[in-house]
């Protein structure tokens, strides 16, 4: 298929065909949809004995998961249950991210005190269930990298059962608990020998360093999961699942597209301040700049890409609104998924993965009293990740450029 590429400051390039017209009565059916998902995954979370409270009772005797209000849930049918603790830690979070996007886009439809106060409370969830899961990417690719570099298809050998008792350690609660985040793989030792000496021993100091970041993250989330902030949040959510707050009476017919525009215009300015020039090539000194610098500070042009994929997600989210579905989960109102917001999220997710996993290996490097062949590994896989976010930014600005494809 011909593929016309467009300028990315024009805001028709982003917007593709007209949405569907909706009220607010398609919004407060997406609330209600993504408040059921919210008490459907937190149910099935702590019926796994993943919970920091293993029988799923609230503190006041009244149980969170809301099962009445899953049943006055609306918009949506019931979703296939998610495969154990991780999916259903992962939908939490999905379900938590998505109500705070749509509290942020269309906060002026309803209650300012009530939208104030719940959207930075789901954002705090959100973040802090999704910790665990980044350490334990961040480590994996880190080894693949250090693998690929040294010229060797397999893991470092890890000191056996290193992280579990860590992570028992940590976790005051007696009761069994699964992780929320799948265990890194770890080979045998015999393929130790296939690194060379410096990348064995920085794979190692990853691995050290990573792994009780990631058992904290554990443990946070465990803490949280049992909290009197996360419990009246979870309230919150029930009350949503079947009520809710609109500003006024007028704000249930209101027109929901100037506010989805905006969050559009929002996202193409964004895109437009974007050095997009610069990622025209998928290798370019920019990437190293910074490389040699003592300042342990992100690179001064990573938290531009960090806002546009942030306003991509919002974009998608009040497009899910206006089609009155999830986007993932099924075709919008007129029968069209955006390929292109698909895969320039997948490469703002590809360039935060990379940019996070270089200032892991930088600080790695900042240890102290650390053999000169390991720091020069730990400094190789560092110029390996930021070459990634140069790679991940060619990527978006290539799709970014061509028409929509609607399927």
């Amino acid at each position: 298929m011909a593929q016309r590429h467009l300028d990315p400051t024009d805001p028709t390039a982003a917007a593709g065909p007209p949405p569907v017209p909706a009220g607010g009565d398609a919004l407060a059916d997406y609330l209600r949809a993504q408040a059921t998902e919210f008490l459907r995954a937190l149910r099935l979370h702590r019926e796994s004995g993943a919970g920091a409270h293993g029988n799923g009772a609230h503190p006041s005797g009244a149980h969170p998961s809301g099962a009445g209000a899953l049943d006055r849930g609306r918009g949506r049918g019931p979703a296939p249950a998610p495969d154990g603790p991780v999916d259903a830690a992962r939908a939490l979070r999905r379900a938590a991210r998505r109500l705070s996007g749509t509290l942020h886009t269309f906060q002026p439809l309803l209650d300012a005190e009530w939208a104030e106060a719940m959207r930075p409370e789901l954002a705090w969830l959100s973040g802090t269930l999704a910790l665990e899961h980044a350490y334990a990417s961040r480590l994996d690719r880190l080894l693949q990298a250090l693998h690929r570099l040294s010229g060797s298809a397999a893991f470092p050998a890890q000191q056996a059962g290193r992280a579990a008792p860590a992570r028992a350690a940590a976790t005051p609660d007696p009761a069994p608990v699964a992780p929320l985040a799948p265990s890194v793989t770890r080979p045998s030792p015999a393929d130790r020998g296939n690194l060379t000496v410096g990348a064995a021993k920085a794979g190692a100091l990853l691995d050290r360093q990573l792994t009780l970041a990631r058992t904290r993250a554990h443990s946070t989330a465990l803490q949280a999961l049992g909290s009197s902030r996360f419990h009246a949040v979870a309230d919150k959510v029930a009350l949503l699942a079947s009520e809710v707050p609109l500003k006024d009476t007028a704000a249930a017919a209101a027109d929901l597209r100037p506010l989805a525009a905006a969050a559009r215009d929002r996202l193409t300015d964004a895109v437009a301040a974007l050095p997009l020039v610069t990622a025209g090539n998928p290798y370019n000194a920019q990437a190293l700049v910074h490389g040699l610098s003592p300042d342990p500070a992100p690179h001064p042009q990573d938290a531009q890409w960090h806002q546009v994929r942030l306003l991509l997600r919002l974009h998608r989210y009040a497009l899910e609104v206006l089609a009155g579905t999830d986007a993932e989960d099924a075709d919008g109102a007129d029968g069209t998924t955006d390929v292109r917001l698909l895969a320039a999220g997948e490469a703002l997710d590809r360039h935060r993965d990379a940019s996070e996993a270089a200032a892991a290996a930088a600080q790695a490097a900042r240890t102290p009293r650390i053999a000169p062949a390991t720091a020069y590994a730990l400094g190789v896989l560092h110029a390996d990740q930021r070459h990634e976010v140069e790679a991940a930014r060619y990527a978006f600005q290539h799709s970014w450029r061509k028409e929509p494809i609607r399927l």
